[in-house]
């Protein structure tokens, strides 16, 4: 299997390492994506920030190549779906692409459902990030509050180069519980990448369109049991 690499940043570059002789080319604004490049490759996976999507979005629908976007801060555009199907290929997006996060994610859901018996409780999510991240708060921030299903207040930091801090904090007037999530290495979002990148290659009964990562997550956990 070979797989191309769009953006070659502090992730990308971590993709583009652990991929090794599976690399089919990586690419970044020196060396810009086009169709027939891609072409080459069975699948590709994108780390770019959310400004620099319009330059690459329609090479990536054109080449009608499997795709595992991490990109986060970009309004996709609503026909996208169509797009992707017309040309009969799968997408993954992700805010993150941790596969342990889909562990936090059931816990969140988990929590939401059991503090409908609390009392009057409060929900904080605050998230680090290295000070060259541009979205604030964070995607994956944005995810944990849509996954808590709950109002919440959503705080942000950036420090140094902090891969990823997430907390959820949920008080009442007598207790007090802490989620927390923290990536000690960028590995862990490229490896999850290159996960979901296989998968859309090789899993059969994934069908045309797009899922989140969570939705991939859950259909290969379900077909396992």
């Amino acid at each position: 299997m070979k797989i191309a690499v769009i953006g070659t940043g502090k992730t990308g570059g971590k993709v583009v390492e652990l991929l090794g002789e599976e690399l089919s080319e990586a690419f970044d604004a020196h060396n810009p994506p086009t169709v027939e490049k891609l072409k080459q490759a069975d699948a590709v996976i994108i780390f770019v920030p959310g400004d620099a999507v319009p330059d690459v979005i329609d090479a990536v629908i054109e080449s009608g190549i499997p795709a595992a976007w991490g990109s986060t801060g970009y309004a996709w555009p609503d026909d996208l779906e169509d797009r992707v199907k017309s040309k009969n290929t799968k997408w993954i997006m992700a805010s993150n692409f941790s596969l342990g996060m889909n562990i936090i994610r059931k816990s969140i859901e988990a929590i939401s459902a059991g503090s409908n018996i609390l009392k009057d409780p409060e929900f904080h999510i605050h998230e680090v990030h290295h000070i060259h991240k541009k979205d604030a708060p964070s995607g994956t921030a944005l995810s944990w509050k849509e996954w808590l299903g709950k109002e919440a207040e959503v705080t942000s930091a950036r420090e140094g180069d902090v891969k990823g801090i997430h907390e959820l904090t949920l008080k009442t007037d007598t207790e007090e519980i802490t989620l927390r999530h923290k990536a000690l290495d960028r590995a862990l979002f490229a490896e999850g990448a290159i996960w979901a990148a296989r998968q859309l290659v090789n899993n059969s009964k994934m069908e045309a369109g797009i899922r989140t990562f969570g939705q991939l997550f859950d259909q290969v956990i379900e077909e396992q049991q």
